[in-house]
C-alpha cells in the first residue's frame, strides 16, 4: 500500500479516535440526547448540498428504506448509548471498546449470512472476551459495567448495520445510503430532544466539541473514508478499527489528562490481538468501521 493512503488511513483513525474525547466533554452540558441530536444536526447541513445535487437526488428513491432503517442501527441508537456510557467511563475505553465491533460483525455474519468461522475466529472471539473482562475489572479501570454493556450494545448495532449493508444494499451508492441515514436520524431524533433539553446554555468548549463530532467525526471524515475504500478497498480500510483505540487512549491522556493503567493496556492489547484473529479469513464481509 502506497504512503499517501497510510498517511489518510492514519489521519482517519486519529480523527475518529478523538470523537471520544469530545463525548466526554459535551455530553455532560449538552445531556446524552442533546449531544446526539446536535452532532446530527451539524453533519446533516454537511452531507444535505451535496445529497440534492442531481446525480445524488435520483439514487434516494432506491435508497431511502434502507437510510431509514440505519438511521437508527448505525446512528441514532449507538450515538446516544456511547453519549451515556461516557459518564461512567473515561474516553480511552469507550475507543476500545468499540473496536469489539470488528468481531461482533464476524459473529452477526455467521448467524444471519451462513459465513463460516475458522478455529482462529473462535479464538479471536475468546481472546476478546477476555480483554472486555479485564477492562471492566475495577482493579484495571473506573468504569462502570453499566457503560461497558452500553458501549458493546452501541458496537453490536454497529455491526448489525455493516451486515445490514452488506445484504440488502450492496449495490447502492454508499455515500448516499449512508448520508440520509444521517439526515433522517437527525428528524429522527428530534422528539426525544424536546423532553431533554439542557437546562443552561452549554460552554464554548461544549459547543465547540458537539461542532467537531458533527461537522469532522461524523460529517468530514466518511469522505477519507470513502476515498481509501475507492483507492485500496473496503477490506484494508477497515484497518482504521486497529487505529481508533491507540488514538482513544492517546488523545485522553493528552486532553483529559486520563490515566493509563496496566489493566486498560494489557486489555486494549488483548481486545486488538482478538480482533485480528477473529477478523482473519473473513474475505466476504467488506469491513464498515464506525466512529462515535
Amino acid at each position: 500500500m502506497q504512503t499517501k493512503y497510510w498517511i489518510v488511513l492514519t489521519f482517519l483513525g486519529a480523527i475518529w479516535g478523538s470523537a471520544f474525547i469530545f463525548i466526554k466533554i459535551a455530553a455532560p452540558e449538552f445531556g446524552a440526547i442533546g449531544l446526539v441530536q446536535s452532532r446530527l444536526i451539524v453533519a446533516s447541513l454537511v452531507f444535505t448540498p451535496l445529497l440534492l445535487r442531481k446525480k445524488y437526488l435520483i439514487l434516494f428513491r432506491s435508497a431511502w428504506k434502507h437510510s431509514f432503517l440505519l438511521a437508527f442501527t448505525n446512528n441514532a441508537i449507538p450515538f446516544v448509548l456511547f453519549s451515556y456510557a461516557s459518564f461512567g467511563a473515561d474516553s480511552n475505553i469507550l475507543a476500545i471498546l468499540n473496536a469489539t465491533t470488528a468481531f461482533n460483525t464476524m459473529i452477526i455474519a455467521f448467524l444471519w449470512l451462513n459465513e463460516s468461522v475458522t478455529t482462529k475466529q473462535v479464538f479471536g472471539l475468546i481472546l476478546g472476551f477476555v480483554g472486555v473482562v479485564i477492562l471492566v475489572n475495577p482493579d484495571s479501570s473506573s468504569t462502570s459495567i453499566f457503560s461497558a454493556i452500553l458501549c458493546l450494545i452501541g458496537a453490536t448495532c454497529y455491526s448489525f448495520s455493516t451486515v445490514f449493508i452488506q445484504k440488502y444494499s450492496s449495490a447502492t451508492n454508499k455515500f448516499v445510503l449512508v448520508g440520509w441515514s444521517i439526515v433522517f436520524s437527525a428528524f429522527v431524533m428530534i422528539p426525544i430532544t424536546l423532553f431533554n433539553l439542557p437546562s443552561e446554555i452549554p460552554s464554548y468548549s461544549a459547543i465547540l466539541s458537539a461542532f467537531w463530532l458533527g461537522g469532522i467525526s461524523t460529517g468530514l471524515a466518511f469522505f477519507g473514508y470513502v476515498y481509501l475504500i475507492e483507492k485500496i478497498g473496503a477490506v484494508k480500510t477497515s484497518t482504521v478499527a486497529y487505529f481508533l483505540p491507540v488514538f482513544g487512549i492517546i488523545w485522553g491522556a493528552i486532553f483529559l489528562n486520563e490515566v493509563i493503567t496496566f489493566g486498560i493496556l494489557l486489555g486494549c492489547i488483548t481486545i486488538l490481538i482478538g480482533v485480528f484473529f477473529a477478523t482473519s479469513n473473513n474475505r466476504n464481509i467488506k469491513g464498515e468501521i464506525h466512529a462515535n
